[in-house]
């Protein structure tokens, strides 16, 4: 008997949201997704972009899923519902982007942003992933399990279970997933060093996440 895949809550309806939105989808998940305010005002857009998808409430989007995927500018971290998110599988896709995030006070003293987001959360269970390669690589370049050609999305996380978890997401949704350490190690996924916007094969990828910072 085939396994059920895990219902996904992504959080914002942007273009990486919508993104994942298409290849989950595609890849046979349900998938609930929220942007900002009331999902009426997004409900046409959704059925527009990601046929398929249920276009919900923040609050909705995590506890009808059974992992969450932040795809929200990371400048707005502190809006997410954290009573909600304590026993959640988190998937960290967000990127510091100065000229949209402004200063995150908080940044500057992590070693990581998403263990800044972890700490946070007050939440163990949190995966960097979905963050180094752009969205508008993420269709073009997703292949079914086998495929000659196909790319590698690295997976950082703290617990060998939720990683395990990531990567059969990652591997349904178009890429092979290379688990690179600890939530620490997802530094070389920001933007500025080593494994950002790498499209690339497994052997690359693994050579990347071990050069330095």
């Amino acid at each position: 008997m085939t396994e059920a895949k895990p219902s996904l809550g992504i959080l914002g309806a942007g273009k990486l949201g919508t993104t994942i939105a298409r290849l989950a989808i595609k890849a046979g998940y349900t998938v609930y997704i929220a942007g900002s305010g009331n999902p009426e005002k997004i409900r046409l857009s959704i059925e527009v972009i990601t046929p398929g998808a249920i276009a919900v409430t923040n609050e909705e989007a995590i506890k009808r899923s059974d992992i969450v995927i932040l795809a929200l500018p990371l400048g707005k971290y502190k809006h997410i519902p954290v009573a909600l998110l304590q026993e959640k599988l988190v998937i960290d896709a967000m990127n510091y982007w100065w000229e949209i995030d402004g200063t995150i006070p908080n940044l500057s003293t992590a070693p990581s942003s998403s263990e800044m987001v972890r700490d946070f959360l007050s939440n163990i269970h949190v995966v960097k992933a979905f963050s180094h390669i752009g969205y508008h690589h993420l269709l073009d370049e997703a292949r079914p399990p086998g495929s000659a050609g196909r790319k590698a999305m690295a997976i950082a996380g703290d617990d060998h279970q939720d990683t395990k978890r990531v990567a059969a997401v990652v591997d349904d949704l178009g890429f092979d997933p290379v688990i690179i350490g600890k939530l620490s190690a997802g530094k070389v996924l920001e933007p500025g060093h080593p494994l950002f916007g790498a499209i690339a094969d497994i052997s690359t990828v693994e050579h990347l996440s071990a050069e330095k910072t």
